[in-house]
């Protein structure tokens, strides 16, 4: 197995002079060098030959000996030195400190095909920033995140990647639900995979401790390998930088939006400098569509990380990183001005994605309220959001009647439609129908572009679990199924209808299905 190893980060940025893995605060340094935990007994479960052939692997790479040890963390890849990130960051919208990578060991970088991609290990052990932590991850996490980061490059959706899913032949132990009853667990490691793992927190954490020539290294050296199109670092380059994260996190969340993806914890430490989704913890999709849902059962009360906050979050963390590159300008306007654009274009972008999902292709000042009338119809009772508008795409104009019972599927209880829900909806219906003739597209070609932004299929939580509950039980079938079901998410897949349904009602309250902790 031969990789074109081009190291960048551990090369040209500072590193801690203490070369002890023990957990300590770490100053002006960006990482310290640390050696994975060796596994006692490795198994690789499943690899991505899409993410494998992207860095430059082919099947028989993956099938090596040598894969199963460098991605497992048994062998360190000849002449590299594996470190762990140090960054800071604000959780649920309270300073943290220092955090870093507290059980995320970063490999390498690779360079193939003229990208970079840096890769790393989650759960390969512990790390100087692991605090209470032990640096490892458990199966059903694992599973999570590797079959999320897949599903969403095939979504469209910017994001990390995923190379590898393995077992670590070590037991794990766990308090899932921060209730006091922690167990042993099957331990994994993934290897993830992103052009660059640096975070809004990794800026954070120079500018609070006053660090400004870390903070000017970490700044050059991001426009130069991740934005050299923007020019040599000065003044108006490192606003043009900020600019360009701000646009990059909004486009990010606006797909969330448009999938119905809500990740559950938008921690400034988890949020890409290159605006990926990143860190797959307790995520999750809508299943009834619900501005007020969260999968993390840590934001339960407050609902910070909500569906329908997402994009104020988006601007909240934003405005940290500002904070952060101020000292860099020493200017707040430029910051402002970006802020502000920021919320501009959410408005018109989300209009725009709305459109698409609807098939509206010709732009009308009313669509707003079309917009608004349909959410409150879809808050009426219990909605699929995924199957509702996958369905709509096989309105036809002039059916106004049969639109209902054309989308019948996504309501979770036929029961709950009331004459008056009933009737708002025909009414509804009526607009859209009204709207509809503005188009100058057929009724077919208007289906083929909603089913182009519209899923049929995105991994719900209890599809996840059902993965999980087989692989914990020695099969791994269903993460195979699904991975392969994933690949394509807007393709009718007819061998996979089953899995184009609602959420089972058994799965409503299970631990894993509904709402999960940040341990899960």
């Amino acid at each position: 197995m031969k990789l074109s190893i081009n190291d960048t980060f551990n090369k040209e940025l500072p590193s801690d002079s203490n070369m002890e893995n023990s957990r300590r605060k770490v100053f002006e340094a960006m990482y310290s060098f640390v050696v994975p935990k060796v596994p006692t007994k490795p198994e690789l479960l499943h690899a991505s030959s899409e993410m494998a052939h992207t860095i430059g692997l082919d099947e028989n790479d993956i099938k090596s000996k040598a894969f199963l040890n460098i991605f497992s963390g048994t062998e360190v890849y000849a002449n590299t030195k594996p470190f762990a990130m140090a960054y800071a960051g604000h959780q649920f919208g309270n300073w943290a400190g220092q955090l870093g990578d507290g059980r995320a060991i970063n490999l390498f970088e690779v360079m193939h095909n003229g990208q970079r991609w840096a890769l790393q290990l989650k759960g390969a052990g512990e790390t100087p920033y692991s605090r209470q932590g032990d640096g490892l991850a458990v199966l059903r996490s694992s599973i999570r995140e590797y079959l999320c980061s897949e599903a969403m490059f095939h979504l469209g959706v910017p994001t990390t990647r995923a190379l590898s899913l393995m077992t670590s032949g070590d037991q794990v132990l766990r308090d899932m639900l921060y209730d006091g009853n922690a167990a042993y667990e099957t331990g994994a490691i993934v290897c993830r995979v992103a052009p660059t793992f640096i975070r809004f927190g990794n800026f954070e954490l120079f500018a609070a401790r006053q660090d400004f020539q870390n903070l000017k290294k970490l700044a050059d050296y991001t426009l130069k390998y991740f934005y050299p199109e923007l020019g040599e670092p000065s003044k108006d380059t490192y606003i043009k930088l900020f600019e360009e994260v701000a646009n990059r996190t909004l486009e990010m969340i606006i797909h969330w939006q448009r999938v119905g993806f809500v990740h559950g914890v938008m921690n400034t430490d988890n949020m890409s400098v290159l605006g990926l989704t990143i860190d797959y913890g307790p995520y999750g999709w809508l299943e009834g569509f619900d501005f007020g849902w969260t999968p993390n059962t840590t934001d339960r009360q407050n609902k910070r990380y909500r569906y329908g906050n997402q994009p104020n979050i988006g601007l909240w963390n934003l405005l940290q990183l500002a904070n952060a590159l101020y000292p860099l300008l020493e200017e707040a306007e430029p910051f402002e001005k970006v802020l502000n654009q920021y919320q501009t274009d959410f408005e018109s972008k989300s209009l725009a994605m709305m459109r698409s999902k609807l098939g509206l292709m010709v732009e009308d000042t009313n669509d707003i309220h079309l917009i608004k009338d349909l959410e409150d119809c879809l808050l009426l009772s219990e909605t699929d959001m995924t199957i509702f508008f996958r369905l709509l795409s096989n309105y036809k104009i002039g059916d106004v009647d049969s639109g209902l019972k054309l989308v019948e599927e996504a309501f979770y209880s036929s029961e709950e439609i009331s004459d008056a829900i009933e009737e708002q909806w025909k009414v509804w219906f009526s607009s859209y129908d009204q709207r509809l003739r503005k188009e100058e597209l057929t009724d077919n070609e208007r289906k083929t572009q909603m089913n182009l932004v519209n899923p049929k299929y995105v991994l719900r939580n209890y599809m996840a679990q059902l993965a999980i509950d087989k692989a914990e039980d020695g099969d791994n079938s269903l993460i195979e199924e699904l991975f392969e079901l994933l690949k394509k998410p807007y393709d009718e897949q007819p061998k996979y209808k089953k899995w184009f349904a609602k959420r089972p009602e058994w799965a409503r309250h299970k631990v894993g299905c509904s709402m999960l902790s940040c341990s899960s």
